[in-house]
């Protein structure tokens, strides 16, 4: 573990370098590998733009950044809105931390539809973690990404490893979307849920369930705690009627309390021994390999559909379309066939 002290001093002559001039790749490069999350936090950003320039240097880091390997363990964390994410991530993360470990969050908050803002006040709802040397949070945009997911998380991903984070705590929105992207890049799915509230009203559907390594019902405190009992026992009846993973791996339901830190230290033996069962069997193993297919089909998509929507004859093409629509002179469906064989001639 790097020393806390030399890493400020080299953070504070790297700020002023930021400040002054641009950072080259080896500059990335260099406090990336130190640990630096001023330089990791300016790297993400990097990865995030649009810009082509932005776009290149993002590559060449990503790559540089595949080479150093470590033994990470990826979790993806999700449940709707008022589960009590931002708090269970605060303790399983300052626990983690006691335990020696790096952690960093990224929590992925909800973007508007109509005004494209968000809050991104992960830090403000983790303070604790927040001031933990051995945590670093990055909050970004949802976007407009399924299932709540930044588009760069994947990216980011990578640079939190290279960074020596031991744990990547993925938190996605929530709010009954596809959940798939989150699980197709995390070694271990956790859902949270809630006593009392079934599933029409939390708005999870079934499909979640069935993707997740575990569920923990959040909240099990105070009078709340033997209607948590019955929810766990509810649910383990309900796992048992889904097909077996192939990892071998029996999902378990645990309760927790995270604003009084109970059931956490269970929730983290219980991920060391899937970990350890995924390991020893090699589901470990292959399933970074699907996350990796995963990531380049996906790629392919995002750059094919980035291509379509910024070429000009496109926007063009588009506005005429809509007008021919609006007139009813055309239907969508045929509109959008026309469009895309006149972008497949020209290309």
């Amino acid at each position: 573990m790097a020393n806390t002290k030399n890493t400020s001093k080299t953070s504070i002559s790297r700020v002023k370098l930021l400040r002054k001039e641009s950072l080259t790749t080896d500059s990335y490069m260099e406090g990336i590998f130190d640990g630096d999350t001023t330089i990791l936090g300016k790297a993400i950003t990097l990865i995030e733009s649009a810009n082509p320039k932005h776009v290149e240097m993002a590559r060449i880091i990503i790559d540089r950044c595949l080479s150093k390997k470590g033994n990470s363990i990826r979790i993806g964390i999700t449940g709707v809105p008022g589960v009590g994410k931002s708090t269970f991530i605060e303790a399983f993360g300052k626990l983690l931390t006691s335990l020696g470990k790096k952690v960093a969050v990224l929590a992925v908050d909800p973007t508007s539809t109509f005004s494209k803002g968000s809050i991104l006040g992960d830090k403000t709802r983790m303070q604790e973690l927040a001031k933990d040397s051995n945590a670093y949070i990055r909050p970004s945009p949802a976007g407009q990404s399924l299932g709540g997911v930044g588009r760069k998380t994947r990216e980011t991903i990578i640079l939190c490893e290279a960074a020596g984070y031991d744990i990547i705590l993925i938190e996605t929105v929530g709010v009954g979307q596809s959940e798939t992207l989150v699980h197709s890049m995390v070694d271990f799915f956790l859902l949270l849920k809630l006593a009392g509230a079934g599933d029409e009203l939390q708005g999870i559907k079934r499909g979640i369930m069935e993707m997740a390594d575990a569920l923990v019902i959040n909240k099990a405190d105070e009078a709340n705690v033997k209607q948590s009992q019955l929810a766990q026992k509810e649910f383990e009846r309900a796992l048992h009627l889904y097909p077996s993973k192939k990892s071998g791996w029996v999902p378990k339901v645990l309760l927790s309390s995270a604003i009084n830190k109970e059931g956490i230290q269970e929730i983290w033996e219980m991920i060391e021994e899937y970990i350890n069962l995924s390991q020893q069997n090699g589901y470990f193993k292959e399933k970074r390999h699907l996350q990796n297919k995963n990531w380049f089909i996906q790629t392919i998509d995002e750059h094919l559909k980035n291509e379509f929507y910024q070429n000009k004859e496109v926007k063009k093409s588009i506005k005429k379309m809509l007008q021919k629509i609006q007139l009813n002179k055309i239907s969508p469906f045929n509109a959008a066939e026309e469009l895309l064989e006149t972008f497949k001639k020209r290309t």
